[in-house]
């Protein structure tokens, strides 16, 4: 019986980057139905909308998407299309992995770091935005609940505990942030107690951006909050390389979106010149979560393999390839 995944291409190079991916999982024996749907400026071209209805019943339908980089409009009152997604399923956790690849022009060579950042709440929620009348004075609110804190902060220990990982760091401003940012740091504290078998530690965030430049090894699981967490996995993902390395998921209790957490870089769309490394990686944390690890390891493999060997390797990675042809290394090795 094959799976159905919800696969939605998106803006710029999203088409070109999500079709290579599926030809890689379809390579990879992963026996797949994928129910295509549009969102961002493809939908808005064709319905009116940016995220149709059509699109959202088909994510509830499916377990698991597939997303490619999508373009919100800036500035005509569009909510951005991820954040939609996220309240609408309900997708508390971001998991943002990053790992060091031999060959990539990063300036750090064994970095294996996982930020579980809280989605829903915080800075991100939307809350009490106004701005006066005569624009003089804007303001904004942040929600944390207890709930909310737990949520995240148990689901980061459970993924530690389910990779073998060895250290939580939660991540916190509550010297400042009494109030929400101290919340979240004593439902951090109490869930630590739960899991014994694994290291705790907690750090304010401007300390944890110097030590991840200065000395990046000793991060391995970090937890945080909305803001924070958007900001640090951005910094993470530089020291592999750069957002072209980094996948990301969404996950709730009955969906999860995963994505390529770059742009949709326009300006190189259908040019064949795109690296699609990143939606790679983030397919195989969609075959990780639909408990397909061998394919997983398996794509994992001829990616690595790949990058190392420098085999038909795109621009940003120091080769002269295209999309098609570093997909076509991929293949060769599965």
């Amino acid at each position: 019986m094959s799976t159905t995944i919800t696969v939605i291409p998106g803006d710029g190079i999203g088409p070109d980057i999500i079709d290579a991916t599926l030809k890689i999982l379809d390579k990879a024996g992963c026996d797949f139905n994928y129910e295509f749907a549009d969102a961002g400026l493809a939908a808005l071209e064709k319905t009116g909308e940016l995220l149709p209805q059509a699109t959202l019943d088909a994510i509830a339908r499916n377990k698991a998407t597939l997303k490619g980089p999508l373009t919100t409009p800036v500035g005509e009152g569009f909510t951005s299309i991820n954040v939609s997604l996220r309240k609408q399923f309900n997708l508390y956790a971001n998991v943002r992995p990053v790992k060091s690849f031999k060959g990539t022009k990063a300036r750090y060579e064994d970095i294996d770091i996982i930020t579980v950042r809280e989605n829903t709440e915080g800075m991100y929620s939307g809350l009490g935005q106004v701005v006066s009348e005569d624009g003089s004075e804007a303001q904004a609110m942040s929600k944390i609940t207890r709930a909310g804190a737990e949520r995240i902060v148990r689901f980061a220990y459970e993924l530690a505990r389910r990779e073998g990982r060895k250290k939580v760091t939660a991540v916190h401003k509550a010297n400042i942030l009494k109030s929400t940012s101290g919340l979240f740091l004593k439902v951090a504290r109490e869930i630590a107690a739960e899991y014994p078998d694994i290291q705790s530690d907690e750090m304010i965030v401007d300390a944890v951006c110097m030590k991840l430049v200065m000395n990046p090894e000793q991060f391995d699981v970090i937890v945080t909050t909305n803001l924070f967490g958007d900001i640090l996995s951005d910094l993470c993902a530089g020291l592999v390389g750069g957002l072209g390395m980094a996948p990301g998921a969404n996950i709730g209790d009955n969906s999860a979106i995963f994505e390529a957490v770059h742009g949709s870089a326009p300006d190189i769309a259908g040019q064949n010149l795109a690296n699609p490394t990143s939606v790679i990686l983030a397919a195989i944390q969609m075959l990780e979560y639909l408990g397909m690890q061998d394919q997983a390891k398996r794509i994992l493999a001829a990616v690595t393999d790949v990058i190392a060997t420098g085999d038909r390797t795109t621009r940003d990675l120091g080769g002269n390839g295209g999309t098609t042809d570093f997909t076509q290394a991929v293949i060769d090795r599965l």
